[in-house]
């Protein structure tokens, strides 16, 4: 998307390195997600995918192609080039609009994301409440039963199957009694569904393989993310380009932002 496509620039010097954690997963979860980035009427929906490693205390959430690209690099399939030897159609073919890498714990939820030209870091407590409802859908062959919550600006709609006895679910929920199966805000905008789902007893070598990573806070964060379309000037990333060629990608920019349409509408 085009809207991506800065984002995509500057990060193009952000130094990656072989992984610095692992984790230990014994079960392995695969998501779709259908979403929406921009509030548009009528917008069209997108369709990416992730990973969730689990064991019985933590999990582990991650775009697919950011996994992937971590492998390749980890197992030295793919050259893990920098600055101007970069390759750039690696990057644009495993790149994700949520490169976010998310653990979860009893107590707090962990994410390691990119900001500009480098990786930050921060926690927030995994204080999400559920509401069980008396109401069930069959998913697959599971009878799943419904839960509702209220979180980061959103009304979110929940089926867990609890034959499967993981408390864990897509981006940063979790604390059902039961492995999340479908996940949806009342708009739609965005909607997981599990696709997959084996044991997978074994250590990822790479599940955060970023180093320098500087610690932030998540308000820090929040905030750079909301105003990132107001900052940008495409007179400082695009050499040789026409002046009506510049203004035209900075209008476009800031109608993005008006349009931007996040996960998390609020913090927390």
């Amino acid at each position: 998307m085009k809207k991506r496509i800065l984002f995509l620039i500057l990060t193009l010097f952000i130094p990656l390195a072989k992984a610095q954690k692992s984790f230990y997963s014994e079960y392995e979860a695969g998501y779709t997600l259908d979403y929406k980035s921009m509030k548009r009427p009528n917008a069209k929906s997108e369709l990416t995918t992730f990973i969730l490693l689990m064991n019985d205390k933590e999990s582990y959430f991650k775009s697919m192609n950011v996994h992937v690209k971590d492998s390749l690099i980890f197992y030295k399939k793919i050259k893990n080039t920098e600055g101007p030897n970069i390759d750039v159609n690696t990057l644009f073919k495993y790149s994700s609009e949520y490169p976010e890498n998310i653990g979860t714990t009893a107590g707090k939820i962990y994410v390691t994301t990119p900001i500009s030209t480098a990786y930050v870091s921060y926690d927030e407590p995994n204080n999400i409440e559920w509401k069980l409802i008396n109401e069930f859908k069959t998913i697959g062959n599971a009878r799943c039963q419904k839960a509702v919550t209220t979180k980061y600006g959103r009304n979110w709609i929940a089926y867990f199957n609890p034959k499967i006895p993981l408390n864990f679910g897509p981006y940063k929920f979790n604390k059902l009694p039961g492995l999340i199966v479908e996940l949806y805000d009342d708009k739609d905008d965005f909607h997981y569904k599990l696709y997959s789902f084996k044991k997978r007893k074994g250590t990822c070598q790479f599940a955060n393989s970023y180093k320098n990573v500087k610690p932030a806070k998540k308000e820090k964060v929040y905030q750079w993310r909301k105003n990132y379309y107001l900052e940008i000037d495409f007179s400082e990333v695009l050499e040789n380009a026409d002046p009506e060629t510049i203004r035209r990608l900075n209008r476009n920019s800031r109608k993005s932002y008006e349009l931007y349409n996040p996960i998390e509408l609020k913090p927390n």
